[in-house]
């Protein structure tokens, strides 16, 4: 036993040790309890460390079957060379490794003689504290809240109502900063340009209305285009052109308009859709992404309008989107551990740290997009190389309104008017667990940056908080008088923002 005590902590203090000798793996894992007891060697197979992109780290490694999670951790910072402790999770044979090796394996094909992949894949290294009180309800909202958005750089909080009005709040006051008015309809959407300098809103009538941050006056002329209203909003990524000028939006007409904010005019039309459009994302590689009630997914080239592919397959209306580097493209230069504002006067340096970030995304397979459908189901593309989809996720009992990657992109969360939220494999497509608790439609989600834990919003006035280590219910979040229709947890993890039918806007935090 003391002999294991002196290795591990050789292990935690000096990381070369098991590139020199890594058979003391096996001496440092021997004694898991405190026995003198011998280590059974039948109890042990031939593992291999390998990155997400199949590249294999180190030598072949006699492991015990019970050995822990942590212990792995300490495994793989050494042979990777760490600096530090990072964390880290663990698959093997696509599933995780939560308590011991053996847990995770299947008994009954458990072959001693083969070797066994342990994919390894870095967590972020910051840690979310999930939401467990209301600290402010915020009235001011006439009519119901229909979208709320912090800021890239988290230092603002905006929200779009039915009383045809814009809000900007202070965050550490929690009160109204200022009230934008101009639109004459419902503020149907919201989003921010990523530098957090400008809000963009669209309305029910087709209008489209640019915002400072700073001031909370409208910058330029209305951009007006649209023959019906706008149904989704989304700005060039900062890494593509850190002047964050060029919006797209998506209307009920069918048609996705590119603007110039500065200007305000319309740099393109891109028409092919039949029906409305639901959904439009601008994506990293200079691709956008449009969902339509036409059953379709089109690709388009931003820089001409061409269209790339159509993406088929769904029976009925397209209503959701969502990309693997959406994360990435939201925050911009806005790094939550290093830069959480993106401040910097050197545009060029910040446009450099935001593509870093996205290449890291999208390394390994490129973009990949998944849509959510009126026909209970979702479908897993690389938009960027094929129109075949690279999965077909079904199980949900109702349409499926709002589906969201976590920010490292190894999960899709789907919500459902079924009550219930489903949790994909991000990479496969494979289903992995289905949370219950609400006992009404679920109609937004949102993931904490660290990807650690959920947040949904639901008819049934209620937010709740999921755990991905556990899969089930943190917390149970009442407080809302009625239908909860937006929810949004910022950049820095501190809070969550949530609004909906009971014209509140309430913010959480632990």
């Amino acid at each position: 036993m003391r002999l294991a005590i002196i290795l591990l902590w050789r292990l935690e203090t000096c990381n070369q040790c098991l590139l020199h000798d890594p058979q003391l793996i096996f001496l440092i894992m021997a004694d898991t309890v405190d026995t003198e007891m011998e280590v059974d060697k039948n109890q042990t197979v031939l593992c291999r460390f390998m990155s997400e992109a199949g590249e294999v780290t180190g030598s072949l490694l006699d492991l015990p079957l019970n050995i822990t999670r942590d212990k792995l951790q300490l495994i793989c910072n050494a042979l990777l060379q760490q600096e530090e402790n990072l964390p880290y999770i663990f698959l093997v044979k696509e599933r995780e490794i939560t308590g011991s090796l053996e847990n995770a394996l299947e008994k009954d094909s458990l072959n001693t003689e083969e070797v066994i992949d342990i994919i390894y894949q870095q967590q972020a290294v910051f840690r979310v504290r999930p939401v467990t009180r209301c600290t402010s309800s915020m009235p001011g909202h006439a009519e119901a809240v229909i979208s709320v958005r912090f800021s890239p750089n988290g230092r603002h909080l905006a929200s779009g109502s039915g009383d045809t009005t814009v809000r900007l709040w202070d965050i550490s006051t929690q009160t109204p900063h200022f009230t934008c008015t101009g639109h004459r309809h419902w503020v149907l959407c919201i989003a921010w340009a990523p530098d957090s300098s400008r809000l963009a809103s669209a309305c029910k009538n087709g209008h489209i209305m640019i915002w400072d941050a700073e001031t909370g006056k409208q910058v330029g002329r209305t951009l007006s285009g649209h023959k019906q209203w706008v149904t989704s909003l989304s700005w060039e990524p900062y890494h593509r052109n850190p002047a964050c000028r060029l919006l797209a939006s998506s209307s009920k007409d069918g048609d996705i308009r590119i603007w110039d904010t500065t200007l305000g005019n319309t740099v393109r039309i891109l028409t092919g859709h039949t029906k409305s459009v639901s959904c439009v994302i601008w994506g990293g590689a200079g691709l956008i992404y449009s969902a339509s009630q036409d059953r379709t997914v089109k690709v388009w080239r931003a820089e001409d309008g061409v269209l790339c592919r159509t993406l088929d397959g769904h029976a009925h209306w397209v209503n959701t989107l969502a990309l693997n580097c959406d994360y990435t493209l939201r925050i911009g230069p806005c790094n939550p551990v290093t830069n959480p504002e993106g401040t910097g006067s050197d545009k060029a340096a910040l446009q450099q740290e935001a593509e870093k970030c996205y290449q890291n995304v999208v390394r390994e397979a490129g973009e990949r997009l998944v849509s959510g459908s009126d026909d209970f189901t979702l479908f897993l593309w690389h938009p960027e190389k094929e129109k075949k989809p690279v999965a077909r996720m079904t199980g949900h009992q109702q349409l499926i309104n709002c589906v969201q990657f976590s920010p490292d992109a190894r999960y899709v969360a789907s919500a459902s008017f079924d009550k219930s939220i489903k949790l994909w494999d991000g990479r496969t497509g494979k289903f992995i667990a289905t949370f219950r608790g609400h006992v009404q439609a679920v109609y937004m989600v949102g993931w904490s940056p660290d990807s650690r834990l959920l947040v949904s919003g639901s008819r049934d006035s209620t937010l709740k908080v999921w755990s991905m280590k556990t899969h089930k219910i943190e917390l149970d979040l009442p407080g809302h008088a009625d239908e909860v229709f937006a929810v949004d947890w910022a950049p820095d993890g501190m809070k969550v923002a949530s609004g909906g039918k009971d014209k509140v806007l309430k913010l959480w935090q632990n």
